[in-house]
């Protein structure tokens, strides 16, 4: 390859991208041997590592123990179909009640 030419680029998958780093974490592979058998420059293996790091750093920094609070919007969805559920029940029972007084009526 000459000077005045560049290597082709190469774009990793997301799941290239995990396991290279998953292997670098466990020591079974080091960032040379990765950017190698990936095909690609040594500085996408550091900056694949920066950004996994920075990722796992910002998940672990938001999570927080106990359920999920639910937003606005599913607590309003939940309301309404509580609601409805309550609306459809009462209706059964009404229907079941209004049959019972025809038979016996």
């Amino acid at each position: 390859m000459s000077s005045g030419q560049r290597r082709q680029k190469r774009v990793l998958t997301a799941e290239q991208k995990y396991d290279l780093w998953v292997r670098m974490l466990s020591g079974q592979i080091t960032q040379a041997d990765a950017a190698a058998e990936a095909g690609v420059d040594r500085s996408v293996i550091t900056r694949l590592r920066t950004v996994a790091r920075d990722g796992a750093i910002s998940a672990l920094q938001s999570s927080r123990p106990g359920r999920q609070r639910k937003s606005r919007q599913e607590a309003a969805e939940a309301a309404a179909l509580r609601s409805e559920a309550e609306r459809l029940q009462a209706t059964v029972i009404e229907l079941a009640v209004l049959r019972g007084k025809s038979r016996w009526g």
